[in-house]
């Protein structure tokens, strides 16, 4: 009886060691740190011309890419879709999964697509096969997926990501985190340079076209707007408005993308909130006065702005009216692009005008199926010739959770302008 019983218990400890092995693969297989790479299956779409009007509406914030694709961002994941006017959002094209990281955010130029996530690697995919293309450590971003439900925030306004494009024409990538800012070559994640900074009193503004990255540096107590060469990261210049103070706040304009490649910046001071335009090139900023309202964008050589009903272009260097228009009634700026620029009506109509003359390039209600137009906008993007807009319920509500906060399930429109 006593072998029995030994025997017993050998055969018990040896299946609850068994158990236990089993459980911890299984642990070991879910939590571990896993990437999953799932390419394209099919060839590469053909760009498309899609028809002027209202697209279709997404549950979540799509970027263009190279006119073919449209791609998005989830807690752990970034994927495409296409044709990228599908009235819907479709199938993926490609996916790409990290695990436990987190998204931070996303950013593209030609067929390179940039994710970043909250551990600090950069992660280039092709987006032509969804293949990963190469990756590198960057610091680390202050928080992991900021985007919520549409993921808007993290791919029409990555934090601390910008595209950036050198004086001898080479594209490039800055990142910025809490302690550090660096500088990669977007050809192959070359880390170029590399500064410690003090992220608790620095704020990051932007890229400009001359190939400067510019921040607020509020470190040493007075604020200023300091410049660093985007290929090597040595400050180059540094610009001190009167009476800044620590609330100096500075808004870019005139850009490629979004806080990327930008031809002009407006400096606003705590004490009245009047703004002063400023043109940056590759010497010191030029003041621009038709750049100081609030509001005012800038396109070429074309400063726009729409105040008590009436949008005008300006030269940005000389402050003369070069075209108006008067026929809009009270119209805001919501997003512009390379040669457009995107007005939404009081009737929630979207007119694009060209920059240069104030010609009307199209102009139709931003509504889609029976969601109305009762709805106020939210994060906007433009590229490509299209425009995509987070709707919003009203009265807007931006604490309550994302049922309410939202118009619908489906939250995002796109047109084609």
């Amino acid at each position: 009886m006593g072998f029995v019983r030994g025997r017993r218990r050998v055969a018990a400890a040896v299946a609850a060691f068994v158990g236990v092995g089993a459980v911890a693969v299984v642990v070991h297989r879910v939590l571990a740190p896993a990437e999953v790479d799932t390419p394209a299956r099919s060839g590469y779409p053909a760009a498309v011309t899609p028809a002027i009007g209202v697209v279709g509406r997404l549950p979540v914030a799509p970027l263009i890419v190279d006119g073919r694709l449209r791609v998005y961002a989830a807690t752990r994941q970034v994927y495409a879709d296409q044709p990228a006017d599908s009235r819907h959002r479709v199938t993926p094209y490609w996916s790409y999964r990290r695990w436990p990281a987190e998204v931070s955010g996303v950013v593209a130029e030609g067929t390179t697509v940039v994710s970043r996530w909250s551990d600090g690697k950069l992660v280039a995919l092709d987006a032509r096969t969804g293949q990963v293309a190469w990756q590198a450590d960057g610091p680390a971003p202050a928080e992991g997926w900021t985007g919520r439900r549409t993921g808007a925030g993290a791919v029409w306004d990555p934090p601390g990501l910008f595209l950036a494009r050198a004086a001898d024409g080479r594209a490039g990538l800055v990142v910025s985190g809490p302690d550090g800012v660096r500088g990669f070559a977007l050809a192959d994640g070359r880390r170029l340079w590399s500064a410690d900074v003090d992220g608790g009193c620095r704020t990051d503004v932007g890229t400009t076209a001359a190939g400067q990255f510019v921040a607020v540096d509020r470190c040493s107590g007075s604020a200023a707007v300091e410049f660093r060469d985007v290929a090597t990261g040595a400050p180059t210049t540094r610009l001190s408005p009167t009476g800044a103070t620590a609330e100096l706040a500075v808004t870019p304009v005139g850009c490629v993308s979004h806080r990327s490649r930008c031809r002009g910046l407006r400096t606003t001071g705590p004490i009245d909130g009047a703004g002063r335009g400023w043109l940056v090139g590759d010497g010191e900023p030029v003041a621009a006065p038709a750049l100081d309202p609030t509001g005012v964008e800038l396109d070429g050589e074309q400063a726009i702005g729409s105040a008590d009903g009436v949008v005008t272009g300006r030269s940005v260097r000389t402050g003369e009216e070069l075209w108006r228009r008067a026929d809009l009634g009270p119209a805001r700026i919501v997003a512009v692009q390379p040669g457009r620029v995107h007005l939404l009506t009081e009737a929630n109509d979207l007119v694009t005008l060209d920059p240069s003359s104030g010609a009307e390039r199209s102009r139709f209600p931003l509504e889609v199926g029976r969601d109305g137009i009762g709805w106020v906008p939210g994060l906007a993007y433009a590229a490509g010739g299209y425009v995509a807009m987070e709707r919003l319920r009203e009265p807007v509500a931006p604490e309550a959770d994302d049922q309410r906060y939202f118009l619908s399930s489906e939250p995002v429109i796109l047109a084609a302008t």
